[in-house]
């Protein structure tokens, strides 16, 4: 995707390595610092003789490789995740209910216009990557899926510094597409990817995959919550797996809105998607992360947002209006397996959909629109 160059930008080309003082006006962004991974010793080099903060900010559309032997940067650097525009940055939500007063137990009576389908289709169609801003429906497609081509020829084998077969990157991105938002297996994974002509791919081969693609940001895994319940059940650790804008999912399998309007049921799981991205970007700015809750009697709650503290909300996501009786009594229920002497109480229960209004109902628990959802 294209970039917007701030001021102080540095490429990387441009540095003189023989010279490591880094001079120039601060802060300093230096751009794809993994290219170069000796950067991260440089600067905490610098940092160490200015004493001073704030002076360098590194970006990078990758993380290096983990057999580069890097200095933790305890005491020196602060990591930041950052995500592709929500709803709120967009302007397709108020904002109105924010996810701090969720965690504050407060009231919802507020009234925003509910989005029709049409609408939420066309936007996980598009996604929020920033060059996509002003574009059509045609040309965002277009460009989202000349993104997964240059992904499956070149950033793959780029990352990996192993020539990957891009028919089977393909395979797996439309594979992980067909599967998102779920805990799909590595088995289902391997027999989707290998072709016939290709014979067999074994497992370490396909988290070989995995881990490239998380290591290029286009994945981003959504763990499993680690609680305490009463009940006999075991919880479940397989993490769900998420393109990290859905709009890569559609683009991975080539579909348009027709397609997407004709199935509601995989749009749904695309919705949730969709959702869960919000709800990270809103939580990171909370002190929070983001999980999902699954037992072995098949109890499943969508997303568990938490804080460092032990707070924490849980929310059922639904595209439609019709589901929300069927997501409240999953609330409710998912209360009663956990075990309150080890875990605090939940802050709210949410329902989060996409053509609904938001209100609290009279057992409490909160219908949230996504067009009211906020930080």
């Amino acid at each position: 995707m294209p970039k917007i160059k701030p001021k102080n930008y540095t490429p990387i080309g441009k540095l003189l390595f023989d010279d490591v003082r880094l001079l120039g006006k601060t802060p300093r962004l230096i751009d794809e610092w993994q290219v170069q991974p000796k950067l991260w010793d440089y600067i905490r080099h610098e940092v160490d003789d200015r004493r001073q903060a704030a002076q360098f900010i590194l970006t990078g559309s990758a993380n290096p490789e983990e057999s580069i032997n890097l200095h933790s940067g305890a005491g020196r650097f602060t990591t930041l995740d950052m995500r592709t525009m929500s709803w709120q940055e967009l302007g397709f939500s108020s904002g109105k209910v924010g996810m701090e007063g969720l965690f504050e137990g407060a009231k919802i009576d507020i009234y925003d216009e509910p989005v029709e389908l049409e609408f939420i289709v066309e936007k996980i169609i598009t996604g929020g990557f920033p060059a996509l801003l002003g574009k059509s429906l045609v040309q965002a497609m277009d460009i989202n899926r000349a993104y997964i081509d240059l992904l499956a020829e070149i950033d793959m084998s780029r990352i990996s510094n192993i020539k990957r077969d891009p028919v089977k990157v393909r395979n797996l991105l439309r594979s992980m597409a067909r599967n998102t938002a779920t805990t799909v297996e590595i088995k289902t994974l391997a027999a989707d990817i290998q072709e016939r002509e290709h014979g067999d791919i074994s497992r370490p081969t396909v988290y070989e995959y995995l881990d490239a693609l998380n290591r290029l940001m286009i994945t981003e895994e959504q763990p499993a919550w680690d609680t305490h319940i009463r009940s006999s059940s075991s919880l479940r650790k397989m993490p769900k797996r998420h393109f990290t804008d859905v709009c890569l999912s559609v683009a991975a399998l080539g579909i348009d809105a027709k397609s997407l309007l004709a199935d509601i049921n995989y749009t749904g799981f695309l919705f949730e998607s969709l959702v869960i991205h919000e709800l990270r970007v809103y939580a990171q700015a909370n002190d929070a992360k983001v999980y999902y809750y699954r037992d072995s009697s098949n109890l499943e709650i969508d997303a568990i947002v938490q804080k460092y503290n032990g707070d924490w909300i849980a929310c059922e996501v639904k595209l439609g209006t019709g589901q929300i009786e069927e997501a409240a009594i999953n609330l409710k229920k998912f209360v009663t397996v956990l075990d309150f002497q080890k875990v605090k109480p939940p802050k709210s229960l949410n329902i989060i959909t996409g053509t609904g209004i938001s209100y609290t109902r009279s057992d409490g628990i909160n219908v949230i629109s996504m067009a009211s959802l906020g930080v």
